[in-house]
């Protein structure tokens, strides 16, 4: 009997429980020195992001491994995860990328494409030093803003202009500096939110303003303004409605008379004009909205507009109006907060200076060249990528050709449709998801959108220069 519960007890001691495994199979992995001196980091992903990376994935691994996922074979799986994680992370993650959705101000891929010889000019004009902030003449200190405050306020007619970062911030700082502690009347059909929870009654109570709203959601007259105004009263707020329009049964106050009142009434009348264009072309297939200069023109104190949308240039936001009114707001501790660099300066007075005059621009301007780029242009276009496709691809995908509707975006026009040309894709073993997702997985990604269960690929944002690299990409993905 002794002998049996001797054998029984061997026998026991040999059955490992769960931890024990979990705690022999961690013993298998090397420690992040060994891995990073056995891997082969040719591609010089940064040592830093390197180690940061691997030590994610085996603080994941050792949590698998304490639940009971436990891989046949541990150095094996390691060696092969820390090359994905190398070849991942080799490649920049802000890279450049076929914008196929028609969508020329495309919030996601950066909104107004900027040419690269406009991009690359920079360099000559900061390297390795500039005058960001010093007068050459006098060897004095200067102000950034001369840079390209002249040339707005000869381009929109405003006595002074100023530039920060976006053009929230724009609506945030002219707010604070006019209407801080007072009241400032806006029309609640225009109490906007737009991307990224960007919300007006939220920028007017952060300025540390007192919201005063009038009308309704689709009617707001004259009379609404006129009755909310009183001795606290700074200022009236009109808002551009960005990427929505109330349509049926509405009424609006003309910005005309509006003006007339809040002259007489002895308020300023702020607009937050949202996209900002300034070229006066409508001779063009794109039915550019009312221009900067008209609404100063109209009586505008200071109007608000974005820098990357229909002007054409970088992400930024810009206050055109009164001298008064901009040199307060220019004066104002939140400005150093938001005030521009160097580069966003230097690439501002390039795109400025593509406009000749407010009815021409050059070249140089690729986003206003992109949305005058007629239907013929991009059907020639779409064809040369077609011829430029393998026959093998052609044998196992159907490319149509098909004219397109697509829309300026970023809240830019949201009403009106722009006309375009692309290329649909089908396939009879590839559903349109799959083909969709193949060409964003491109070494250049395709960005590109399924509509009737085609996949498309749409000419309007996509540069003249880029069919060779289009038609490379289709061939080597699908």
């Amino acid at each position: 009997m002794g002998e049996k519960v001797i054998h029984a007890f061997s026998m026991e001691s040999k059955i490992m429980s769960k931890s024990d495994i979990a705690r022999e199979a961690l013993k298998n992995i090397p420690s992040l020195d060994k891995i990073l001196s056995t891997s082969n980091n040719s591609n010089k992903v940064p040592s830093h992001l390197l180690k940061s990376k691997i030590n994610h994935f085996l603080s994941n691994l050792r949590l698998e491994i304490n639940q009971g996922k436990i891989p046949d074979d541990i150095p094996k799986y390691i060696h092969q995860n820390v090359e994905k994680i190398i070849l991942l992370n080799s490649i920049h993650s802000l890279r450049s990328v076929i914008n196929g959705t028609g969508i020329i101000l495309n919030t996601g891929l950066g909104r107004a494409p900027l040419s690269k010889d406009m991009i690359l000019s920079v360099a000559e004009s900061i390297y390795p030093y500039s005058n960001l902030e010093v007068n050459i003449g006098s060897n004095s200190r200067g102000n950034r803003l001369d840079h390209i405050s002249p040339i707005i306020n000869s381009l929109v007619g405003s006595e002074q202009s100023l530039m920060v970062n976006n053009n929230a911030a724009a609506v945030m700082i002219m707010l604070n500096s006019i209407c801080k502690n007072k009241k400032v009347i806006i029309s609640r059909g225009e109490q906007v939110e737009i991307g990224g929870s960007f919300r007006i009654p939220d920028i007017i109570e952060s300025s540390r303003c007192k919201m005063v709203e009038v009308g309704t959601t689709n009617k707001t007259k004259l009379s609404d303004y006129e009755n909310a105004i009183d001795k606290d009263t700074a200022a009236v707020l009109v808002v551009h409605t960005s990427n929505y329009k109330v349509v049926g049964f509405t009424e609006s106050v003309d910005f005309d008379k509006l003006s007339q009142l809040c002259k007489s009434k002895g308020v300023e009348l702020l607009f937050d004009l949202g996209s900002g264009a300034i070229l006066n072309d409508n001779s063009s297939n794109i039915p550019f909205e009312r221009k900067i200069n008209e609404y100063l023109t109209s009586g505008a104190s200071v109007v608000t507009y974005s820098g990357d949308k229909l002007l054409g240039g970088i992400q930024s936001g810009i206050l055109s109006g009164k001298k008064e009114l901009i040199d307060r707001i220019y004066k104002n501790p939140m400005y150093r907060t938001l005030r521009c660099d160097k580069y966003r300066i230097a690439l501002m007075e390039k795109i400025l200076r593509t406009y000749d005059s407010r009815d021409s621009v050059t070249k140089s301007n690729l986003a206003l060249q992109l949305f005058l780029r007629s239907r013929d242009h991009l059907n020639k276009n779409a064809q040369e990528v077609i011829k430029n496709l393998n026959d093998s691809i052609k044998k196992s995908f159907t490319f149509k050709i098909t004219d397109t509707l697509v829309e300026a975006g970023s809240g830019s026009l949201p009403t009106e449709t722009i006309e375009s040309v692309a290329i649909t894709i089908k396939s009879d073993v590839l559903s349109s998801n799959k083909i969709s997702k193949k060409l964003r997985l491109c070494n250049s990604p395709i960005f590109n959108y399924i509509k009737n269960d085609l996949v498309h690929i749409d000419f309007k944002a996509i540069t003249d220069d880029q069919l060779d690299l289009l038609s490379d990409q289709i061939n080597l993905c699908l």
